[in-house]
């Protein structure tokens, strides 16, 4: 009896303890959040009243590439994976210059039309203060990671409008197929919290109910498998062009500002070539396709292209905005190519990619309900998972860890970073895969014979 009171009471005073840090962290982020989401409106007037202000690219990557090089290295990239690294590698441990030079190498890159989004930023300046805040108070390595992650999710919950599917992601994205369920109390508060104090003050939100959802059918739902299949394969597209965009910006053998320099460069030119529809946020374009209008069937690739020169070539910001712009594109495509209604298969597009390329299905498919409402879910649902499955042992977050491998038939190492994982094929005799490689392999040895 003195035991379970003895638990029980530990227990309480975790709860009262998590609740009351998960709400500092919460406000912090939503006031840093709000902050970098107004200077960010400001500075997205200037591309209105200037009709070439592109052409500052190529000085705007050069200037966010060395204040990054030279004020605060760990600054560089897409901002959710470097906060990922240093949970896995640093105890959450964030140098508090990357939370001036993060925001001020963002607002530079979006300012000249780099082609990033905002939520990296947002979570790498939330997981900064937050382990600012734990290193002022002198907590130790366990409670500043929670600290740390409660910043992830507290960050995305105030960028996107939807603090749930935040609160989620925050503890998601560190582990594929797996999920910290210790910090899931702490993450949901810090998450509603971060987003009712940026909403409170000033800060709107996109949410489009979908009410044009088809009465379920065998068809219906076999085009959603469909339609799961083809994001896995848009998601796996676009890891592999920010891996080959990494490689082609570590052959240059000059420094990095002078990358990006080229890096603009060359986006100018692909500018002049098709639209600037391409750079930037991409917010128009994304709102257009959920409300059912075309694009062009390549815009999804373009949007590619953009973002992994961006992103490997100096710029600063995150990676999941330009996800929803390939994920609503790509999804328009789909609808187009089976007659289907193009705003229903951009938002299912929109959180599949998602899913699929930050391995996070479970967010992403509360995501779903939270910007599309409710009838949608259980197709985007089953779009999320297919999707998530279909791109594989692979990331846009290098640093993310296999928790357990997306099939049994493939042998790969659990407990490694992800860009360390090579999968192979694991032969099972009385599997269907193996029974089906057998007799190929059985028809190839009599053909040669």
């Amino acid at each position: 009896m003195k035991r379970r009171f003895a638990e029980e009471t530990i227990l309480l005073i975790s709860v009262i303890k998590w609740v009351f840090l998960a709400t500092v962290v919460g406000i912090i982020v939503g006031l840093s959040t709000t902050l970098f989401l107004k200077l960010l409106d400001w500075s997205r007037l200037f591309g209105v009243n200037h009709s070439y202000y592109f052409l500052l690219l190529p000085v705007a990557l050069f200037l966010s590439a060395a204040i990054i090089k030279y004020l605060a290295p760990d600054a560089e990239g897409h901002g959710t994976e470097k906060v990922i690294e240093a949970v896995h590698k640093r105890s959450g441990k964030i140098k508090a210059a990357v939370v001036p030079v993060k925001l001020v190498a963002t607002l530079i890159t979006l300012v000249a039309g780099g082609s990033v989004g905002k939520e990296g930023p947002c979570a790498q300046i939330g997981g900064g203060l937050s382990s600012v805040f734990a290193d002022l108070f002198r907590f130790g390595n366990r409670d500043r990671k929670k600290l740390v992650i409660c910043g992830i999710s507290a960050g995305f919950a105030a960028v996107f409008g939807t603090p749930i599917a935040g609160a989620i992601f925050g503890v998601e994205v560190l582990f594929i197929g797996g999920i910290l369920y210790d910090v899931l109390l702490p993450s949901f508060i810090a998450g509603i919290m971060s987003y009712h104090i940026a909403s409170s003050l000033g800060i709107t939100y996109f949410y489009h109910t979908i009410n044009f959802v088809p009465v379920f059918s065998e068809a219906f739902f076999l085009k959603i498998v469909l339609a799961g299949i083809f994001f896995g394969l848009c998601s796996a597209l676009l890891i592999e062009m920010l891996k080959l965009g990494n490689r082609l910006s570590a052959r240059l053998q000059i420094s990095k500002p002078l990358k990006g320099i080229a890096g603009g460069l060359a986006l100018v030119g692909l500018v002049f070539i098709f639209s600037t529809q391409y750079l930037g946020l991409g917010l128009g374009t994304i709102q257009s396709s959920l409300e059912g209008m075309k694009t062009v069937w390549y815009a999804f690739i373009l949007k590619i292209i953009f973002t992994s020169i961006t992103l490997n070539f100096g710029g600063s910001g995150g990676i999941v905005t330009p996800i929803f712009f390939i994920g609503a594109t790509s999804g328009g495509l789909f609808a187009n190519l089976l007659g289907l209604d193009v705003g229903t298969f951009a938002a299912v597009g929109l959180v599949a990619v998602l899913a699929g390329a930050a391995n996070t299905p479970i967010a992403a498919s509360i995501m779903a309900v939270e910007l599309f409402g409710p009838k949608i879910a259980p197709y985007a649902t089953v779009a999320c998972v297919i999707s998530f499955l279909m791109t594989g042992h692979r990331s846009v977050y290098p640093s993310q860890i296999l928790s357990t491998k997306k099939s049994p038939s493939l042998m790969v190492e659990t407990g490694e970073e992800i860009e360390k994982v090579e999968a192979r094929f694991q032969p099972r005799n009385k599997s269907l895969i193996g029974v089906l490689l057998g007799i190929v392999k059985k028809i190839k040895d009599k053909t040669r014979k």
